[in-house]
């Protein structure tokens, strides 16, 4: 393994690009557009700084960390394919989600690497995004929180913020973390090549419990809201794809910090809807959800061991 900068043959300007599919949250804009050589580029916005001169690991076993460039009012990444793992994850064929199975234990790896490649550079060693905005979430007075408030209690929400605490390694050695290691932003390949894994925008410092919990969280929120993902007829449900991916990571990890750090990743998300899309009354189930969590402090959201007699259907 070794540490290389990562550079892409990246397209001029935008024109001749054919725009595939688009998704939009609160946070950001992705436009997938598809070059007349046939390959596929991610375009996000708006988005953060340059990112020129940033250099990561690159394990040829493992996930690519696809770096963007600046394009107009937002970012642009190279990418092997149209579709995230999480719309592959929605759909039900076998083969489906034995590439969302791959791309899982690719970014494991990938993930891994990062996490063992030494302090980042000094410009990346602030506090991460996510955690900052749910600090400033639980210090306001929108009717999101308050209702969290009401919901969870100042006992429960107490431990959620130390929780965030530790995984940015308050009081404890803290490494390079990807920040916002999603399904939503793992490629898996439409042919051939490397899975990829969009990175740049919340890169920072924390302990790498914190990337596992963010993949795991995010699992177990979607086995949690659409059941359908671990009843179809497809090798892998939502908690099989969580063993798949701590198994290709390895041994290392605090299984309590991760299973806490789980919880804090579906709290972001929840802040982070509210936030852009305004409260909606389906969140009252979210925050219901969170607050069983907090009680377990997330073992719900790690997979069981294989030793476990445990029966996931898909």
């Amino acid at each position: 393994m070794t540490s290389v900068p990562v550079e892409a043959a990246f397209p001029a300007d935008l024109d001749g690009l054919e725009p595939v599919a688009e998704y939009a949250t609160g946070l950001q804009s992705t436009s997938v557009l598809r070059a007349a050589d046939g390959a596929y580029w991610w375009w996000q916005r708006p988005g953060p700084r340059h990112l020129p001169d940033l250099r990561l690991p690159d394990a040829p076993d493992a996930a690519r960390f696809a770096l963007p460039r600046q394009a107009g009012d937002g970012l642009l990444y190279e990418a092997p394919g149209p579709a995230s793992a999480a719309a592959w994850l929605r759909d039900f064929r076998p083969a489906a989600r034995l590439l969302v199975a791959g791309s899982l234990a690719s970014a494991a790896r990938g993930l891994r690497a990062l996490h063992r490649s030494g302090p980042p550079a000094p410009e990346r060693s602030g506090p991460l995004p996510g955690l900052l905005r749910l600090r400033a979430w639980a210090d306001s007075d929108d009717e999101s929180r308050r209702r969290a408030g009401r919901s969870w209690g100042r006992g429960r929400t107490d431990r959620l913020l130390g929780w965030a605490e530790q995984a940015a390694g308050a009081g404890d050695p803290a490494g390079p973390v990807h920040g916002w290691a999603s399904l939503g932003s793992l490629v898996p390949p439409l042919h051939s090549g490397r899975t990829a894994l969009l990175t740049g925008p919340d890169l920072g410092t924390g302990r790498p419990e914190l990337d596992l919990g963010w993949i795991l969280g995010e699992l177990a929120e979607l086995g949690w809201r659409l059941p359908s993902l671990g009843t179809a007829p497809a090798p892998y449900g939502p908690a099989a794809l969580g063993r798949v991916f701590l198994d290709a990571y390895g041994p290392g990890p605090d299984p309590v910090l991760t299973g806490r750090c789980a919880v804090v990743r579906i709290a972001v998300h929840v802040q982070d809807f509210a936030r852009h899309q305004g409260w909606h009354d389906e969140l009252l189930d979210y925050l219901a959800f969170i607050a069983d969590l907090i009680d377990q402090e997330g073992r719900p959201a790690l997979p069981p061991s294989p030793g476990d007699h445990h029966h996931d259907p898909a």
